[in-house]
Parts: structure tokens; C-alpha cells; sequence
């Protein structure tokens, strides 16, 4: 729906500080429930609640019915693929190397010991070349061709002075999904 993207954008903009990791909207008749889930959820809730009421009462305005905003706090930031390819794109948009970024990145998630593999590309024109490359890091097992494992997939751009647009592409490999059944026929 036009709303959920509406509603998705407005939360993007005003909690880009809380780095977000994702968001859920429910409807009902009459009233819509908005879970996000954030690194730093005291960026959102502010002094006593206060932040979380601006934005309910901004999200109400957007749609016109009484809307309710939960928020869950992301324990490990650091293996959710949308939040690393955003701190890649920071670093890179600060005109940090990509190379010196994707690596730190890697080290962080793999030594979390949560994850199997990461991998993370950064496409454009690196460092301002004139010609546009995709530089490529890995680490562990990061499989593409199966429906068994749980990847977590993100895309983001770095707009980088001088260079451009960066394009940085996170897989996550979370292991193996647990209901997964092999069917014997």
C-alpha cells in the first residue's frame, strides 16, 4: 500500500540516528501497530517517552487513524545485514577506504561467532576512478544456490564526494533454517 511506504520513509527519516533495522505494520480496522526494531532504542523513546509520542502523532497525521509504535532492540547490530551495509556506506561517504570498511565489518560480524559467512560488495568508482568496479570481500560460507540456509540480504547507496555513488550489497549466512524438512518422495 501507498501508507506502509509512506509510513516507512517518515520512520527511516526520523529515526536514521537509531539505526533501524527493520519495521513490521499491522492493520486493524481502526488502528495501525508500527513494530520497529532498532540498535538504540533510547534514540527513539527521547526524555520520559517523549520522542515516541512526536512520532506517533506525526504517523497519525500521515494516516488519519490512531497509530501505535512498538519498539524492540536489536541485540547484536553487528550481523543484521541492513545495519552493516549502512555503517559501510557511512564510512565510505566519510571517504573512508571501502577496503579498510568492508574488512572491519567482517572482523566485527565473524567475531560475534554467531554467523557462518558474510560477504559484502561495493560497486562504483572507487576511490574516483574514472572506470566503475566492484570490489568484493568474504568471509567463511556464504551459499547462493540453496533454500536451506538463512540469508540476511541488504542494499544501500554511499553518495561519496567526488566519486560519486557507491552501491554496497550484504549477505549475511545465518546457518541453516531450522524448519526445514527434506521430503522423502
Amino acid at each position: 500500500m501507498l501508507q506502509d511506504i509512506k509510513i516507512r520513509k517518515l520512520i527511516e527519516d526520523k529515526l536514521k540516528n537509531a539505526a533501524v533495522a527493520s519495521q513490521t505494520i499491522k492493520r486493524s480496522m481502526n488502528k495501525v501497530l508500527v513494530e520497529v526494531r532498532v540498535a538504540r532504542p533510547g534514540v527513539v523513546i527521547g526524555k520520559g517517552g517523549g520522542g515516541i509520542e512526536t512520532l506517533e502523532k506525526e504517523l497519525k497525521e500521515l494516516v488519519n487513524v490512531p497509530v501505535q509504535v512498538k519498539v524492540f532492540e536489536v541485540k547484536r547490530p553487528e550481523i543484521e545485514a541492513k545495519l552493516v551495509a549502512e555503517a559501510v556506506a557511512a564510512q565510505c561517504a566519510r571517504r573512508i577506504a571501502p577496503k579498510a570498511a568492508a574488512s572491519r565489518a567482517i572482523e566485527q560480524a565473524m567475531d560475534t561467532g554467531a554467523i557462518k559467512g558474510i560477504m559484502i560488495t561495493v560497486g562504483g568508482r572507487i576511490r574516483g576512478a574514472e572506470i566503475a568496479r566492484v570490489l568484493k570481500f568474504e568471509k567463511g560460507t556464504v551459499p547462493k544456490h540453496t533454500l536451506r540456509a538463512n540469508i540476511d540480504y541488504a542494499f544501500t547507496e554511499a553518495s561519496v564526494p567526488g566519486a560519486g555513488k557507491h552501491g554496497i550489497k550484504v549477505w549475511i549466512n545465518k546457518g541453516e533454517k531450522a524448519d526445514y524438512e527434506i521430503d522423502a518422495n
